[in-house]
């Protein structure tokens, strides 16, 4: 047996060697293998994949936004396969798929550590974008596209620029990216950088970036600071657009930066000299000057002296009557007026002004032109329950009260016979300027029939005319007199049967005795039962008394006809 024939394998050998030659060139669909272009054939690259196959990948896909695969024949490139043989006995293979398949391990590396990855916005879509991350394409939504809406995208598209990976499910084969927050990051490391190099108190130029309702931002250089409209000048300033406009060049002084937030705020007017330096000399106490009406709020107006220099008006010095009004319906914005100086404090910048202080107080016109004793004539503004309040000239209320009404009756009865609007005429009692009140008494006008009733005293006889009978007693005038009062029953007579007050008609006249008359306390008190029990123990003692056999009968009778004979 010859050494050739020895060597030969056997069949069972051939098999087992054609077994392992087979599992070293199996290709497995699904996976991504390399292979060598072989030729190319017009819009087409046929490429072996080993193990005796073949597939064919269109020249397109070597070639995309921002990748240019130069391909030539031997060039060795990583295929996808989806199948290993088809119809025609070719490999189904595609380089896109493989490329994606790559790109997909490297994404999720890069979104596992949080890292920033690199794609073309290459389409719109409904609701955002899609990039191209290196064959794997993600979603960009159009609120991750930049920090501020951006209305035109297309400068944006087909450049290359970093992502941040937000989510990745490779199940589905979703990816979602942000173009925003790398801004973001980027944004704040580049104003930590120049916040670092920035100063409370440095003065800096800057460019009106925005302007709002409380203020302006400024650029400095990459930085935004914020002007707010009480800084930018030591005048009220009631939009910011009066100060400053965008695109303008400005130089600001930093008043403060958090380090924490990165805000800076910025000031224009601490660049220039502070007005209320030396205010307490400028403006002293009780002097008078003229200024311009700024604002006006609920409780006051604001009047500027001079630019930058604004004092308050509070309501309650605006007028001397006018105490429940607007401040709007005394004074008006831009109106000129003339203020006195109440009260200045240069810690808290504060000045308080006075309007009513330059008009001369109402109360002391009054005082000078009506005084004490003086009659008045005025409308009835009110009625209350402490009395009238009358309408003065001078724009000023005086009031008469209750007990100033009548010298007889309770005021509470004399006040009903008042309406509004009626005209009156009253007397002036007293004038207290310090406390803005005026008395005025309408009774006094009548005079006072105490003062007037003449050597009216204790004991002595008057005659008396009934006003009006009542089941208490009588009303009575003392005649030749203002003077009233009430004569009770008990006191009609000295017999009880003789106490019956409608033995008496109005316009009657009779004798009775003064039981008392104080002027001061303003009291009178008649009785004529006290006149009866006086005449009767004069005429005993001057007739001869009823021990002595004369009945009372006839010792009165004799006393009558003696008065009558006189």
């Amino acid at each position: 047996m010859s050494a050739s024939m020895q060597t030969a394998p056997s069949r069972e050998d051939f098999a087992a060697l054609l077994e392992e030659s087979f599992q070293k060139n199996e290709v497995a669909e699904g996976s991504v293998v390399k292979g060598k272009v072989v030729a190319i054939e017009k819009d087409v690259a046929v490429i072996d994949i080993g193990a005796k196959t073949e597939g064919r990948v269109a020249l397109k896909e070597f070639v995309g936004p921002g990748r240019d695969e130069p391909i030539d024949v031997g060039s060795e490139v990583e295929v996808y396969v989806d199948r290993v043989e088809n119809a025609l006995g070719e490999a189904v293979i595609s380089r896109e798929k493989a490329r994606r398949e790559e790109s997909w391990v490297k994404l999720e590396k890069a979104f596992e550590a949080n890292e920033r990855v690199s794609g073309m916005i290459f389409n719109q879509v409904k609701g955002g974008y899609t990039v191209d991350l290196d064959g794997a394409v993600a979603f960009l939504p159009r609120s991750q596209v930049d920090i501020r809406p951006v209305r035109d995208v297309t400068p944006l598209m087909g450049v290359p620029q970093p992502f941040q990976i937000l989510k990745m499910d490779r199940r589905r084969g979703n990816i979602v990216v942000s173009r925003r927050t790398v801004l973001e990051e980027s944004r704040a490391e580049q104003r930590s950088e120049l916040v670092a190099n920035l100063e409370e108190g440095q003065v800096i130029e800057g460019v009106v970036k925005n302007i709002t309702e409380y203020g302006a931002f400024v650029d400095l250089g990459g930085i935004d600071g914020l002007l707010h409209v009480t800084d930018m000048a030591w005048r009220r300033v009631n939009h910011p657009s009066e100060v400053v406009q965008i695109g303008q060049t400005v130089k600001v002084k930093i008043i403060k930066i958090n380090h924490e937030t990165h805000r800076i705020s910025l000031g224009i007017k601490q660049l220039l000299a502070d007005p209320w330096e030396g205010i307490a000399a400028r403006y002293p106490v009780n002097a008078r000057f003229k200024g311009r009406v700024t604002n006006i709020t609920d409780y006051g107006a604001f009047v500027e002296l001079e630019p930058g220099i604004e004092g308050l008006i509070h309501v309650s010095e605006m007028s001397w009557t006018k105490k429940n009004v607007h401040p709007g319906k005394i004074v008006s914005t831009s109106q000129e007026v003339e203020v006195q100086i109440l009260e200045v404090d240069p810690v808290k910048r504060r000045i308080s002004l006075g309007l009513k202080q330059t008009l001369q107080n109402p109360w002391d016109a009054f005082a000078e032109a009506h005084p004490v004793g003086s009659v008045v004539e005025g409308e009835v503004k009110n009625k209350t329950e402490f009395g009238l309040f009358i309408g003065l000239e001078g724009d000023v209320d005086g009031m008469v009260h209750l007990s100033d009404l009548d010298w007889n009756r309770p005021g509470e009865q004399v006040i009903e016979e008042f309406k509004k609007g009626d005209m009156v005429r009253a007397q002036v009692l007293d004038v207290d300027v310090d406390k803005e009140r005026i008395s005025l008494g309408i009774k006094q006008l009548a005079g006072d029939p105490f003062a007037d009733a003449g050597e009216i005293r204790k004991g002595q006889v008057v005659t008396c005319e009934v006003l009006e009978v009542k089941e208490a007693g009588i009303e009575v005038k003392i005649v030749d007199t203002d003077l009233g009062t009430f004569i009770r029953r008990a006191e009609l007579a000295r017999d009880r049967a003789d106490q019956r007050p409608e033995r008496f008609a109005p316009g009657e006249k009779l004798d009775a005795r003064v039981t008392q008359f104080d002027r001061k306390a303003r009291r009178v008190q008649l009785s004529i039962k006290a006149l009866e029990v006086a005449e009767e123990k004069e005429a005993i003692a001057q007739y001869g008394s009823t021990d002595s056999g004369a009945s009372l009968g006839d010792i009165l009778g004799a006393a009558l006809k003696a008065r009558d004979k006189k």
